[in-house]
């Protein structure tokens, strides 16, 4: 009887998209953050997505109960990772004029790369409208961008906090329309990021060269033009 043992070959595991290793409900999120975005929420059926994920349709019921469910937990996916990606880009600047203006220097910057395909809460509202897995969600979202650009624009020194925070919250979304449709998708965020500039300068800088009028001076200014020529000299 021989000594000699025999070694077994080792086995080699095949190879996995990083998704693949993690459980149905991330591989399902994976797979609609990818295919919504491309292609629509409601243009992508739900054998698409199990075909599409390598998952059992039981488990999309399982997890999020229907195919809404899943729009539903992929915007919701979307606004946390947004809300996670601004406070970075915030926490970049040193103060609230740069932290403003930071904004529209991150979304040129988005705008410019050939992955972008507009805003996720516009395009699932032209799809489906304000349905209820939908509208709660985009109506959560803008009012957290309003109000982001709001207190940007408070801590900046804007004579009108909220005004200014809508105009540049309708800048800001106006730059990621005329990007998605314009061939010069560079030229959009870079005249957005020029107009939030003008809009923030307009709303914080006082006129200097124009001298306060006490108020005698605007009483007695304002009766000469009323009495007319004849009194406006008469001491």
């Amino acid at each position: 009887m021989s000594n000699t043992t025999t070694t077994a070959p080792k086995r080699i595991r095949a190879k996995h998209p990083p998704e693949a290793e993690e459980g149905p409900r991330r591989r399902l999120l994976a797979a609609a953050g990818r295919l919504f975005y491309e292609e629509g929420v409601h243009v992508v059926g739900i054998d698409r997505l199990i075909e599409e994920a390598g998952v059992a349709k039981a488990s999309l019921y399982s997890h999020f109960g229907n195919k809404d469910g899943l729009i539903r937990a992929y915007l919701e996916e979307h606004l946390n990772a947004r809300r996670e990606h601004v406070a970075q880009v915030l926490a970049r600047y040193d103060s609230p004029r740069k932290r403003l203006l930071g904004m529209f220097d991150d979304a040129k910057a988005a705008l410019d790369g050939t992955a972008f395909r507009g805003c996720r809460f516009v395009n699932a509202s032209a799809e489906a409208g304000h349905d209820e897995c939908i509208g709660p969600l985009t109506e959560e979202y803008r009012t957290w961008l309003r109000s982001l650009f709001t207190d940007l624009a408070k801590a900046s020194g804007a004579r009108n906090p909220k005004s200014l925070g809508r105009q540049l919250a309708l800048l800001y979304d106006g730059a990621a329309v005329a990007a998605r449709l314009d061939k010069d998708r560079g030229g959009a965020g870079a005249a957005a990021r020029s107009a939030a500039a003008a809009l923030l300068d307009a709303a914080t800088h006082t006129h200097l060269n124009r001298r306060p009028t006490r108020p005698k001076e605007a009483v007695a200014t304002t009766k000469a033009k009323a009495l007319g020529p004849q009194h406006s000299n008469q001491r």
